[in-house]
């Protein structure tokens, strides 16, 4: 089987529930701008030295699969929707890296190559939630998946946070 469907010569593509719709629908534009977000992600595993941050990283990418799996369903329920658990998950693991690095002030983004490239991750983390809120104005989306998607651009700016304070380029403005 090719990767090359030919289907989407139209102008169209299929989510995963089986319905066709524009390629510049929200909907699409949404669930695209996680997959870019993930794409960030893999960059940034490869720059940053911290074996927790690596773990993170991972995990946040397997969890964006669910968040684009719940985009890409329209009409059908997706069978592994994000829930209440994963919120307190990314609360959690944020509030232990706020617990070993305190932050007193804004800080300079970027110091090291791995949170450079998290930083890069955060804000495309910012824009797939703003499209995420604006999908949600005429279409349903689970409360659920926005206030994750809210806490997930803090959690990755936490992880370079991380990054930085391990190897001393912490560097507050």
């Amino acid at each position: 089987m090719s990767i090359m469907t030919k289907t989407g010569d139209d102008g169209t593509t299929g989510l995963w529930s089986g319905e066709r719709v524009k390629k510049d629908s929200l909907r699409v534009e949404a669930y695209g701008t996680i997959d870019e977000l993930s794409s960030a992600l893999g960059m940034a595993r490869h720059l940053c030295l911290q074996d927790n941050v690596l773990y993170a990283i991972e995990y946040i990418q397997r969890l964006l699969f669910r968040v684009g799996g719940e985009l890409a369903s329209l009409g059908v329920a997706f069978d592994r929707p994000i829930n209440e658990d994963d919120e307190k998950t990314i609360e959690t693991k944020t509030a232990e890296i706020e617990e070993r690095i305190p932050l007193r002030g804004f800080v300079v983004p970027g110091m090291t190559q791995g949170s450079a490239a998290l930083d890069v991750a955060r804000t495309i983390a910012r824009r797939a939630e703003r499209r995420i809120v604006e999908l949600s104005r005429t279409e349903s989306v689970s409360p659920v998946l926005l206030r994750t998607l809210n806490r997930l651009s803090d959690f990755i700016y936490m992880l370079a946070r991380e990054e930085e304070s391990a190897q001393g380029k912490l560097t507050f403005v």
